[in-house]
């Protein structure tokens, strides 16, 4: 199957109001142009170097998810471009990021990461760090920057049930940041959760946002 196609059954899955970010990572131009002539315009990277030499080669209406680890001096490489930062999991990283969009004359939409996963190795803000950077004094005088919603990833496994319950976590931890932080704040609605093993739970679950790469592109190259 092409890719163009793999895309097209995905897409044909999603409910109204899900968005798909086709995640390129380590995939070439013309495999990414291969989406984008298909209609597709959003994608997410994990790598600032990786994000910004294809953004420069690639069409410039293409909408750029920075979907991995964000390290706060990289931040500045893509702070005049990126659409969403999905990985925020610190007050200094969101400052930083406030700085640079400052900077751009921006105000860049982000996501809080929230560890929902078991593995020690996943990043990501326990609900109670994520409650005080939300409260801290800092925060308010962010402007540059916007919440947008939670990002999460599941654990690693076959047990559909300890990534469902993972992914209904994260939703109930979003109900209640809406109602705790961002009552009648409308921007604060994306669930950022489910990649290509696990991202039909995560649409039950209540996913706003997928991060899909090798159900569509095929499998990672690693180099």
């Amino acid at each position: 199957m092409q890719v163009s196609e793999r895309l097209r059954k995905i897409i044909t899955e999603l409910p109204k109001g899900v968005k798909l970010v086709a995640v390129s990572k380590t995939k070439p131009r013309d495999m990414i142009l291969e989406v984008y002539n298909a209609g597709h315009k959003i994608f997410g990277e994990n790598k600032v170097q990786e994000m910004t030499a294809k953004y420069d080669i690639l069409p410039k209406d293409i909408e750029w998810h920075m979907v991995g680890h964000l390290q706060r001096n990289k931040v500045r490489f893509i702070a005049p471009f990126v659409s969403l930062i999905h990985s925020v999991d610190s007050i200094k990283l969101l400052e930083e990021i406030n700085k640079e969009a400052l900077k751009s004359h921006r105000k860049i939409p982000c996501l809080l990461q929230i560890k929902i996963a078991r593995e020690e190795s996943k990043y990501g803000l326990s609900v109670k760090e994520a409650e005080d950077l939300l409260s801290s004094v800092d925060f308010r005088f962010l402007s540059n920057v916007s919440i947008h919603g939670l990002m999460g990833m599941a654990t690693y496994t076959g047990d559909v049930n300890i990534i469902r319950t993972e992914f209904r976590n994260l939703s109930s931890i979003f109900k209640s940041f809406r109602e705790k932080f961002f009552s009648g704040v409308p921007e604060f609605k994306e669930i950022s959760m489910g990649m290509s093993n696990d991202y039909k739970i995560a649409i039950e679950e209540g996913a706003t946002i997928l991060r899909v790469g090798s159900s569509i592109f095929g499998e990672r190259i690693y180099y």
